[in-house]
């Protein structure tokens, strides 16, 4: 069964073996892949509550992401083997995982920067890494929020608005992100709390 997929912009668009592997048959519309992947992450997000793992490992970020797709996608908590519209080289992403998780645990030892910034920071790094096939920005979100939690604040608001669709929210996001890929991290930090 085909599935009819209408990306918003900034999305990571799937390759033909990625989408091969979603898991559930009846799907055919984007509608009906975002409220099944929703209730997927609603329930990642609830394992990643519980958990009282050191959250800047490896592990721990894939382990995330096979809790919030692992009822849709196969490939879930797997680093993407092929390269995409955004990201890294998909050969490097290991290595830049490595660099970020590190970076963090250095900025968070030695306060580096205020909190809502180093959890920021991690965020753009993430999105920009891209290590997933798909699911990348909403992985991101949970893991900053995750993220300031451990630092003693409360979790970012990300416009209080869902960031799937191809809102104004969304764009605002996403020029947000792309100032911050020019090096401008104030627009991603005021998003993340608006």
């Amino acid at each position: 069964m085909a599935v009819d997929l209408d990306y918003p912009p900034g999305a990571t668009p799937l390759d033909a073996d990625e989408l091969a592997s979603l898991i559930p048959g009846h799907i055919t519309a984007q509608g009906e892949l975002n409220e099944w992947e929703q209730l997927n992450i609603e329930q990642g997000e609830a394992w990643a509550r519980r958990q009282r793992k050191d959250i800047l490992d490896e592990a721990f970020v894939r382990e995330l992401h096979q809790h919030m797709f692992g009822e849709t996608w196969s490939w879930a908590g797997s680093l993407r083997k092929s390269n995409k519209n955004i990201g890294v080289e998909w050969q490097q992403v290991g290595v830049k995982l490595r660099d970020l998780l590190n970076d963090a645990r250095y900025q968070i030892d030695h306060a580096t920067y205020p909190p809502d910034e180093i959890a920021t920071r991690f965020h753009h790094r993430l999105v920009a890494i891209h290590p997933f096939p798909n699911g990348n920005g909403r992985h991101a979100r949970t893991m900053a929020d995750l993220l300031i939690q451990k630092l003693g604040q409360p979790r970012f608001t990300w416009g209080n608005k869902s960031l799937t669709e191809a809102t104004e929210m969304r764009t605002r996001y996403i020029e947000a992100l792309r100032a911050a890929d020019s090096g401008d991290i104030k627009p991603l930090l005021v998003f993340v709390r608006s």
